[in-house]
């Protein structure tokens, strides 16, 4: 008998393994695919020679501000984290732009009217980041370590606050111009949520002020874009995401355990004998897996989290970059492409109604504005995301440029080849993303507490069983911490050790 078996080999469920095997256990991680990572993996997908694309998860703020992957130390594994000068931008009609540099300071002076008004909203919890990490990446269930101090505890009441303002009809009051409400809005709709709304608010604040932050700040000072091994901002790992859990396979390895792909599990039967089993998997797995060990209450529980609005993924190859009308566009490792508040708002209205948005939320990013390692023959990569209703079966790349090209007038003349993957087929190669669902679940202020359901424990389905995605807390993200919370349960209640909070 194994001592865990963890299925899924997602950033949870290979952060899951590593705890687990430092603590000294035998683990094995079993992965459908025929490679490791989950949401996390860059591949060839034949398009073009020398060309990877990351199939999922492609820009890693939480990389680097995660407690578990920050004393994990990714660079110190061997990942580099090459962050851009511009974080992300949104391009306007009529040639403007919001864009947020890593330097807050330089994006308040490009915002001119609103620049004071920007700095005093994420300025402080730039500053104040890892509490308001802590916070955000929290359990929800025990007060973090950070928070212990009065500033952590301000920042976090500050925060709330901040959510409360900006997911109600109280946004409007903040920002005067177009440009800055649509730069956080842009960043609200990472949530794949009505706007505004408390879920999509918290994700903007959270996201927008690592924007600004470093390991070191002290005030949201910003760095020098593509420096090897550079944290902080919006980084984009070099040679993929894929960097990411190979590192942690690698650290799981050195410590005994083992990783078996091509080894779906849809019944007990495709599960080795072991004392504990960790699943970083969709619910509905573990309903089908081991469904009759689970309690009527946590059944309930595990089929009540709800499907979330969906994307459709979008990979292109180009021969030059994105002919963006604003330059600065082109700098930007991540670029919202949805064009003014008002018109992000009625495009993820359309999605939460079943209906596809004429002009659909777009998400982009060419990963060679910071690593020019991913082009290869005068070729490059486009990464792109529209937001659809759950269970789409609509190839999107037509929406996609005809959205980019509002805003990069000739895009159409550099794409040599694409590729969608509608909604309906992202489960192909992550069954968790069912029907293209990629946050594991409505991202409302409750399921983010209540997530799968509102027990104390909701990692822990049942004796020895425990959950790790993003459909427990913290939720969606690439940040490893729903394996360290299951993990550190499985050992102190099947185990007794007691590992340190981070």
């Amino acid at each position: 008998m194994l001592d865990a078996v963890v299925v899924g080999s997602g950033p949870n469920g290979l952060t899951a393994a590593v705890t687990l095997a430092r603590a000294g256990l035998e683990v094995t991680v079993l992965e459908a695919q025929p490679t490791v990572g989950g949401g996390s993996r860059t591949l060839d997908l034949g398009l073009a020679d020398g060309i990877v694309h990351d199939v999922c998860s492609a820009v890693h703020p939480m990389a680097w501000a995660s407690p578990v992957l920050r004393a994990f130390d990714l660079p110190a594994h061997g990942v580099e984290l090459l962050t851009p000068e511009v974080s992300y931008a949104q391009p306007l009609p009529g040639g403007r732009a919001g864009i947020a540099y890593q330097d807050i300071e330089r994006t308040a002076e490009r915002l001119g009217a609103d620049g004071a008004a920007w700095r005093s909203l994420l300025g402080p919890f730039a500053e104040h980041w890892q509490a308001v990490v802590a916070a955000g990446l929290g359990d929800k269930r025990s007060l973090p370590v950070s928070l212990s101090d009065g500033g952590g505890l301000v920042a976090a009441a500050r925060f709330g606050l901040a959510v409360a303002e900006q997911g109600t009809g109280l946004w409007g009051r903040r920002f005067r111009t177009e440009e800055a409400a649509a730069l956080l809005t842009g960043v609200a709709a990472h949530a794949i949520a009505p706007l505004p709304s408390l879920g999509a608010a918290g994700t903007a604040l959270l996201l927008g002020m690592l924007a600004h932050a470093t390991p070191s700040s002290t005030g949201g000072a910003g760095g020098v874009g593509g420096r090897p091994g550079l944290a902080g901002g919006w980084p984009i790992p070099r040679g993929g995401s894929g960097a990411i859990t190979a590192a942690l396979q690698r650290e799981l390895e050195a410590h005994g355990g083992t990783v078996v792909t091509d080894h779906p599990v849809r019944s007990r039967a495709d599960l080795p004998h072991a004392a504990t089993y960790v699943f970083d998997t969709s619910p509905s797995t573990v309903l089908d897996v081991i469904g009759d060990d689970v309690p009527p209450s946590r059944q309930r529980g595990l089929t009540g989290l709800g499907r979330g609005d969906a994307a459709a993924k979008v990979d292109l190859v180009l021969s030059g970059p994105v002919p963006w009308t604003e330059p600065e566009v082109g700098r930007a490792g991540t670029v919202h492409v949805g064009g003014t508040r008002a018109e992000m708002a009625r495009a993820e209205a359309a999605v939460a109604a079943g209906d596809h948005a004429e002009r659909p939320m777009c998400l982009v990013s060419d990963p060679t504005v910071v690593d020019p390692s991913r082009a290869a023959g005068g070729l490059r990569p486009l990464w792109a995301y529209a937001h659809v209703p759950a269970g789409s079966t609509r190839d999107v790349t037509d929406d996609v440029l005809d959205q980019v090209e509002r805003f990069a007038p000739g895009v159409r003349d550099v794409v040599v080849t694409s590729r969608c993957v509608p909604a309906a087929q992202l489960a192909e190669h992550n069954p968790n993303l069912t029907d293209g669902d990629i946050a594991g679940g409505r991202v409302t202020l409750w399921r983010m507490i209540a997530r799968p359901t509102a027990h104390p424990n909701p990692y822990r389905q049942a004796g020895g069983v425990y959950l790790c995605s993003a459909s427990v807390p913290p939720g969606p993200g690439v940040h490893g911490m729903g394996g360290w919370y299951a993990a550190r349960h499985a050992l102190r209640e099947v185990y007794d050790l007691h590992i340190a909070p981070l």
